[in-house]
């Protein structure tokens, strides 16, 4: 029997725990069931399509685990199909820990938090750097963007697991917020206008 997709990130000794404190119960029937996803659903595609940062999770052969940020505008990660994820690595700070990490160890995992929507998705799978394909680099490079693509990070989804909002703050973008007060203010000069509108008009309706 085919291991469920869950078994990514349910060891052994998950499930042990799970079973210790009393939660294998409902795991063990949510893998009876429909389970995790191992394919990018459209739904899962737009989330990802407005994402502007994301946190990559290597380790080393001997196990050392990293957390890296990454960012860009939306669409610096795409769905290249639906077991396909890639995202533009741009320059940065050139200490090449999960470049490093993945040459010897493929093993990843993507973890997506959108705080305004209090939203978060677990993405596991294999991913490896390409850094000689010109076609797909064009592919990632944003006219205008302060950085550059020097590589693509492409990963090959195992499974990915939608957690609930519990516990996420609810965070709002800057360009967002500067947006939403700008229609604000063109709002409040539009009824200014037509305050100062209505009362000339009754100014002059009560003329004699």
């Amino acid at each position: 029997m085919r291991p469920p997709p869950s078994d990514v990130a349910f060891s052994p000794s998950v499930k042990a725990v799970q079973t210790r404190l009393g939660s294998r119960p409902a795991y063990a029937r949510m893998e009876s069931g429909a389970g995790w996803q191992t394919r990018v659903t459209p739904e899962l595609a737009d989330f990802i399509g407005a994402q502007t940062s994301l946190f990559l999770a290597t380790a080393s052969a001997a196990g050392q685990p990293y957390i890296q940020h990454r960012g860009g505008p939306p669409g610096f990660l795409q769905v290249l199909d639906d077991r396909t994820l890639a995202f533009a690595d741009f320059a940065g700070n050139r200490q090449y820990i999960s470049l490093g990490n993945l040459a010897e160890n493929p093993r990843a995992q993507l973890f997506l938090m959108d705080y305004a929507q209090r939203q978060r998705i677990k993405i596991w799978g294999q991913a490896r750097v390409i850094e000689d394909d010109p076609a797909l680099l064009a592919r990632f490079t944003v006219p205008g963007y302060k950085a550059r693509a020097e590589r693509v990070i492409q990963m090959d989804v195992a499974a990915w697991d939608a957690n609930c909002p519990q516990h996420i703050p609810q965070r709002l973008e800057a360009a967002d917020v500067a947006a939403a007060l700008t229609e604000r203010d063109r709002r409040i000069r539009n009824l200014e206008a037509e305050l100062d509108r209505l009362r000339t008009a009754g100014d002059r309706a009560g003329r004699p």
